[in-house]
């Protein structure tokens, strides 16, 4: 009959059916609230999402999600829509992000508690952070202002800070994927910087969501370089922050407590400069003062040992003056000598050993002399 419908088998059906699928919608986000939630053998995630009039299923894998989730939280979920030959109709997911602040709120609860309990927001895991470090990896959009604001402030405080850019998305249902690319590149480079700082400007909790994914979260807590991560505004926490070594309020914040002040840095170093100098002076000073106070000691002790000397002096030359064998000459005594100079002492030993001349010595003058014959 013109105009009856062909006859097919069911695989046929299913195949045309998916091919069509494939052409009119191959991908479709479809927002709704979760129920049935269950996950099989630690891999197979099965869910439905439904609204006020319908119910949807959905099939994938854990490695999707972007943490726990459970029933009654409002996502957005995308993937392609498939009619399974033996399961039926479902759409196969390949992502899935909480919307709406109170559904956010409710899948980063369960995704703390998760991440606490392994020990990833645990205080001993937190590295010290290089202070003031020479080169920084940077994970941010280039194009917001949170890079123009910390650049602005990195310039100011420390100029000579190297900043190497991962341009990276930081929202939408990408962007986790990004973020995750990006750290993994930055720890991958041979040569790595000291710090990786991941930043962003302020937002609603749907933009700021992807910091709190946890793929992004586990990518933080593994990084081997030192993490300092700067989400939204002050009040805002997200679980990467908490997963960093360093957490910073903003990410003009995060770039003061990345390097000092320069200009504080040189009054700090002309004060010190100038206290040492004071204290260099006050040095100087007292050595001055005690190498005149041993001076003076020395020279003292100098005309000390120099008077003691000179007494010395005249108390040896009033001795040698005394025991000088030609003084009693001066008061009229005479010095007997032989001819080879002995001393004469007795007329008896001058009888009896000299018979030739010999000399006698006055106070003034030698004259020689000889006995006569009959006094030897």
């Amino acid at each position: 009959m013109i105009g009856q419908a062909p006859t097919m088998t069911v695989s046929e059906f299913v195949a045309i059916l998916n091919q069509s699928l494939d052409m009119i919608m191959p991908q479709v986000i479809i927002a709704g609230e979760i129920s049935n939630f269950r996950v099989s053998k630690n891999r197979w995630v099965y869910f439905d999402l439904k609204d006020k009039n319908s119910s949807v299923r959905f099939f994938g894998t854990v490695y999707t999600l972007p943490g726990p989730l459970e029933d009654g939280i409002t996502v957005e979920v995308s993937g392609r829509p498939r009619l399974h030959n033996q399961f039926g109709f479902s759409v196969n997911f390949d992502s899935v992000r909480a919307v709406g602040e109170g559904a956010i709120r409710k899948a980063q609860d369960l995704l703390f508690k998760k991440l606490e309990a392994e020990g990833l927001f645990a205080i001993e895991r937190k590295r010290p952070i290089p202070y003031a470090p020479e080169r920084i990896g940077l994970v941010t959009s280039a194009e917001s202002a949170a890079i123009a604001d910390f650049k602005k402030i990195i310039g100011a405080r420390w100029p000579s800070l190297k900043i190497d850019l991962q341009d990276s998305l930081v929202q939408g249902a990408q962007a986790p994927v990004a973020i995750v690319q990006s750290i993994q590149a930055i720890n991958a480079m041979s040569n790595p910087p000291e710090v990786l700082v991941i930043i962003r400007g302020g937002g609603s909790a749907d933009d700021l969501a992807a910091f709190s994914d946890e793929s992004v979260v586990r990518a933080v807590a593994a990084s081997r370089i030192p993490t300092v991560v700067a989400i939204g505004h002050e009040s805002d926490t997200c679980l990467a922050e908490l997963a960093a070594d360093l957490r910073a309020s903003t990410p003009s914040n995060a770039a003061e407590l990345l390097v000092p002040d320069i200009t504080q840095e040189k009054r700090a170093a002309q004060l010190i400069r100038d206290q040492l100098t004071s204290s260099l002076g006050h040095v100087v000073k007292h050595e001055q003062a005690e190498l005149i106070s041993k001076r003076d000691q020395i020279l003292m002790l100098i005309r000390d040992i120099i008077r003691d000397a000179e007494q010395h002096v005249a108390h040896g030359a009033v001795l040698l003056k005394a025991l000088d064998p030609l003084l009693p000459l001066q008061q009229g005594y005479a010095l007997v000598q032989a001819p080879d100079g002995t001393h004469i002492r007795t007329a008896a030993q001058l009888k009896k050993s000299y018979s030739e001349a010999f000399t006698i010595t006055f106070t003034d003058k030698k004259i020689e002399a000889q006995l006569k014959k009959g006094e030897q």
